[in-house]
């Protein structure tokens, strides 16, 4: 629906003044002939008045105080910056939400802490079968892998799984092999690999397809547990001024409920207020067969504020444990070239046909592609579809994108491709510079996260988090986006603040076109943006209010910019408090 412009005569529940306002137009300064967007203008000094949900006037204060009476709430910005509701266009917030009430590792960052944390947590839940849970970084550990003879001091006689990070292995104890029947003899599975001891005995650490030689035993969360994990990150994302998302895997998964269930429940209830748009999961051990299903889902996939009208689709794996699909081969520790390129979840061909049925059947196509390689594939299937489909507005986008070879770049523009980044992780930091880069080596090192040369060669830009993979926070991430650095906030694993260099800093981002993409840019993705994404007269109020204007503040101080509220078509959701 399209938006008015000009000031709506109303009375206004509440009005912004004594600040600037971050409105999110403009046109920008990306160049080149595709569909991005480019990025807003900086802030101006206007305030704001909404009511009945919507915004009411962006004007002068004078224009904006006219519209109040003696029942209007007037917010003093006090010197901070008003800006649109955040919207995180890769998110999975049940799994965070589950992990947040669970045996929650992501608070810590040594071994140390990781194994306090299990043992409390055994302790505390005396009755529970199994200690489920998860959230450590590979880069605490030796070589990436966990062992389980290090969960066996702590929890040695009942199961114990805790998946990483990022959702691409596990750590298990001796007593979960055992009850899985994962021995010296169990063969890797075709899209996995089980870390071993000399003897081929397993370790403890499994990685990908892996994971579910143990999952497929663990008791996954009740619908119950899954709702109020859902709701708790709710109120979380609300804190941070997360307002929509997309959540990125919406079906059954090992070790986890089918939250599509879960989503429909609480916006049949209507304590989902977000809007939520879902990315329904491609099963890479099927083929076509399983379309009919997903157009199933999406037509029953509607309630509230839910629209399940995403598929995702996941192409590879991570670089970190050599599953990313790569041009060329991996490195090994000498430096020499190995035989693994990684892996392709789906082949190409079937990738290739697929993509074609689903943009025919109208869904948007949501992708996992780290590697060169596999974003390629990517490509290359929706250039395909575009040939045989024509152009249409399904507004597909790649997710993550950590090695794009230079010959991809122009393509995205030219397929009307967004680029989903997730720029918390493009910096030094552990895991990127002691399991990435030495076997990357240097020159292919050199092509991760190239977020300046998509936004200059055209590209669309929107911004997730991947949480519970990293950091909901945006103002983390757009301070890495524009800084190629990790705020101070968020130490390394040694727990200190050392300083360390831009990661190929010429791929920075403005923090004007940082900031669109987690606005306009995500609202786009979401097929929000003609109702959300900016601060415009006729469009949603959720808005978020900053307790500093980051514009007028030095760029390595963006993430000491600190939510102060967070408001939903007008309505208060999250205060901090003072």
């Amino acid at each position: 629906m399209a938006v008015s412009k000009e000031p709506i005569v109303q009375r206004a529940d509440t009005v912004f003044v004594g600040g600037r306002v971050f409105t999110g137009t403009g046109t920008g300064t990306a160049t080149g002939t595709g569909t991005g967007t480019g990025a807003a203008a900086g802030p101006v000094d206007a305030a704001v008045a909404v009511g009945g949900g919507r915004i009411l006037a962006v004007a002068d204060e004078a224009a904006v105080r006219s519209l109040a009476d003696e029942s209007t709430e007037v917010v003093d910005l006090a010197g901070g910056l008003l800006v649109p509701g955040f919207q995180d266009a890769h998110v999975h917030p049940v799994v965070a939400g589950v992990l947040m009430l669970g045996c929650d590792l992501s608070e810590e960052r040594t071994i140390e802490g990781y194994l306090a944390v299990v043992a409390a947590y055994a302790k505390e839940h005396p009755d529970a079968a199994w200690i489920r849970g998860g959230g450590w970084s590979m880069d605490v550990f030796p070589g990436g892998t966990p062992t389980r003879g290090m969960l066996d001091a702590v929890v040695p006689d009942r199961p114990v799984m805790l998946t990483n990070r990022d959702g691409h292995g596990a750590w298990v104890n001796t007593h979960a092999l055992r009850l899985a029947g994962v021995d010296r003899g169990t063969q890797d599975p075709a899209d996995g690999r089980i870390e071993r001891e000399a003897d081929g005995t397993p370790a403890g650490t499994l990685q990908e397809g892996a994971v579910d030689l143990v999952a497929r035993h663990v008791p996954i969360a009740t619908p119950d547990e899954a709702l109020a994990g859902l709701l708790a990150a709710q109120e979380h994302l609300f804190s941070l001024g997360v307002t929509s998302w997309q959540d990125a895997m919406i079906g059954a998964f090992p070790g986890n409920p089918d939250n599509f269930g879960v989503y429909l429940r609480a916006a049949s209830e209507g304590s989902l207020r977000a809007r939520v748009v879902g990315a329904l999961w491609w099963d890479r051990e099927r083929g076509l067969e399983q379309i009919p299903e997903l157009e199933e889902r999406r037509r029953t996939g509607r309630a509230g504020r839910f629209h399940a009208t995403s598929v995702k689709i996941m192409q590879d794996g991570i670089a970190e444990n050599f599953t990313a699909g790569m041009l060329e081969p991996y490195l090994d520790g000498c430096g020499c070239a190995t035989g693994n390129s990684g892996l392709s979840f789906i082949d190409p061909e079937l990738l290739t046909e697929a993509v074609a049925r689903l943009d025919r059947s109208g869904f948007q196509l949501h992708f996992h592609a780290l590697g060169d390689r596999a974003v390629r594939e990517v490509l290359d299937a929706l250039d395909a579809a575009r040939a045989v489909n024509g152009a249409n507005d399904n507004r597909h986008h790649l997710a993550h994108l950590q090695v794009v070879h230079p010959d991809d770049i122009g393509r995205f523009a030219r397929l009307g491709a967004a680029a989903n980044i997730q720029a918390l992780w493009a910096a030094h930091e552990p895991q990127m510079d002691e399991l990435t880069i030495p076997f990357l080596g240097p020159e292919r090192a050199a092509l991760q996260y190239p977020f300046g040369d998509l936004q200059r060669a055209g590209a669309r830009l929107v911004a997730g988090s991947d949480w519970s993979v990293s950091s909901p926070n945006p103002l983390w991430g757009i301070h890495v986006a524009v800084n190629r650095a990790v705020p101070d906030e968020a130490p390394n694993t040694t727990g200190t603040r050392e300083a360390l260099p831009p990661f190929f800093p010429e791929q920075a981002l403005t923090l004007s076109q940082a900031l669109t993409a987690y606005t306009a840019g995500s609202a786009w993705a979401n097929h929000l943006d003609e109702v959300t994404g900016t601060v415009e007269v006729g469009k949603y109020a959720d808005l978020v209010v900053l307790d500093r204007d980051p514009f007028a503040h030095p760029s390595e101080e963006i993430a000491e910019t600190r939510v102060l509220r967070t408001y939903l078509d007008g309505e208060l959701v999250y205060a901090a408090s003072l």
